[in-house]
């Protein structure tokens, strides 16, 4: 059935007159009655009585009447849904983050994405970046944050902040040091493929810089704990102690010759179309990056 006429006949209808439905439609009186007759012609039936004073509906018409008012309203309630999903999507958001991000920036980013779009979700994943960025190129991921990424042309990266690297320890120490005068500390670091780990061997190896790691381990947070116990010292990115909150307890001395940073880049899939969730999710992450790493970004 064809739904304009069905809309036209609705109108004559409900107008009583062709001619007032036709000024109030925009269309011409004998275009009107054309459609209305083809629907007649479809439906097989006579749906409307002409009279002296307009058009009245047959039992028919009366009928088909209450089916095309319905039908108008499911097609207002269609349309006021698609405006608002418009407007408030109801998809779902998946964010990937390593855990030292997702530590700082995990809370305000769900609530801040749930202020804006009340009717959609949001999934916060964890890992380190090596496999944060299969998950991205494999599609189980819309965003993520990821250390000093290799170039890849299945992603877009967009980098945000460059960190310099310090050397942190429970003993006081210079304002400045060379990456040569690691060799003279024990040091705990996280093990490879961390992108922390592969940095500092990337910059110490080619220099033949042998450095005394004593310990690895994974988590940058359990390595900053084993610092703070004064077991070893470690290389870490400037925010680590000041996010930890341990600016007061242990000294920080910022590497030379050369500066090392690490970079936080944000990535997303090159092929994957971008949505209002995934534009929103992106410049989000890019806000609370600044806000939470500008402060110690060289």
């Amino acid at each position: 059935m064809n739904l304009t006429r069905l809309q036209y006949f609705a109108a004559v209808a409900e107008a009583g007159s062709f001619s007032r439905a036709a000024a109030a439609l925009h269309l011409t009186q004998p275009s009107l009655s054309r459609q209305v007759q083809l629907l007649e012609a479809e439906v097989g039936q006579r749906l409307l009585d002409r009279h002296g004073r307009g058009v009245a509906p047959t039992e028919a018409g009366a009928a088909l009447l209450g089916h095309a008012r319905a039908i108008q309203e499911l097609a207002e309630r269609a349309r006021s849904d698609m405006l608002d999903r418009q407007q408030n999507p109801r998809g779902r958001l998946t964010v990937a983050l390593p855990p030292r991000v997702a530590h700082v920036i995990t809370a305000d980013l769900v609530e801040r994405f749930q202020a804006r779009f009340p009717e959609a979700g949001i999934t916060v994943m964890e890992g380190l970046s090596l496999r944060l960025r299969e998950w991205l190129i494999a599609g189980r991921a819309d965003l993520a944050i990821l250390f000093d990424p290799a170039p890849s042309p299945q992603l877009h990266q967009e980098v945000l902040v460059r960190e310099p690297l310090v050397l942190v320890s429970k003993r006081p120490l210079p304002e400045r040091l060379r990456l040569a005068d690691l060799a003279r500390h024990r040091l705990v670091m996280p093990s490879a493929p961390n992108a922390l780990r592969r940095l500092l061997d990337e910059h110490a190896q080619p220099r033949g810089h042998v450095l005394n790691i004593v310990a690895e381990v994974d988590s940058v947070q359990t390595v900053l704990g084993l610092v703070q116990r004064g077991v070893a010292d470690a290389v870490l990115p400037a925010s680590v102690p000041r996010q930890a909150g341990t600016t007061g307890t242990l000294h920080a001395a910022a590497l030379h010759a050369p500066v090392i940073r690490n970079k936080l880049v944000l990535a997303v899939p090159a092929a994957r179309p971008a949505t209002r969730l995934s534009q929103f999710g992106a410049q989000l992450l890019r806000d609370l990056v600044a806000l939470h790493y500008r402060a110690t970004a060289a």
